[in-house]
């Protein structure tokens, strides 16, 4: 388990702490285009979509959960992305199962096309980040087991930025 930081240390006030069980349970996206939206996560990432509100909603996850990201053009049809130097959202972390079905992912986006901004070991995970067509990002990542995270001589966690080997995370797809 990870040992947080003394509010008080980090210039916070101290505050009781929140519900461990306490999940973030679903992302909604601002895009432009719906079809666009839906052929990259349904299309590319592999999500399934449950509903569907004609041209300016849907709602897409893994697992027939009943969303784990909306996507709507309400605010947002024919936009663009906002530019940089603006305030927003940085990215969208998805979660994967496991090393294979992240290594299955890399494969998704080499075959479709879709750039890697970047790809990082960060020693309590593996992430790969990009952009979907709207310009939102994209981390896509898998934990390790907590006890091979990497920790200080005192305990408390120490998570690095390292380059990620590619060509190793898809080797555990044939795996």
């Amino acid at each position: 388990m990870v040992k947080p930081i003394p509010q008080e240390s980090a210039g916070v006030p101290a505050a009781r702490p929140i519900d461990p069980g306490v999940r973030i349970g679903h992302v909604h996206l601002k895009v432009a285009d719906l079809d666009r939206a839906l052929a990259f996560y349904c299309g590319v990432l592999g999500f399934e979509l449950i509903q569907r509100y004609g041209t300016q909603a849907a709602f897409v996850s893994a697992g027939g959960y009943h969303h784990h990201i909306g996507l709507n053009t309400w605010e947002s049809k024919g936009g663009s992305p906002p530019p940089p130097g603006t305030t927003g959202l940085y990215h969208v972390a998805i979660l994967y199962p496991t090393r294979a079905a992240l290594a299955d992912a890399l494969y998704r986006l080499a075959e479709a096309g879709i750039p890697l901004q970047g790809a990082s070991d960060h020693g309590v995970s593996e992430a790969l980040y990009l952009s979907d067509p709207d310009g939102n990002g994209i981390e896509l990542y898998v934990d390790r087991p907590e006890d091979q995270w990497p920790r200080t001589a005192n305990g408390e966690l120490a998570m690095v930025t390292q380059r990620l080997d590619l060509q190793d995370l898809l080797a555990a797809r044939e795996a």
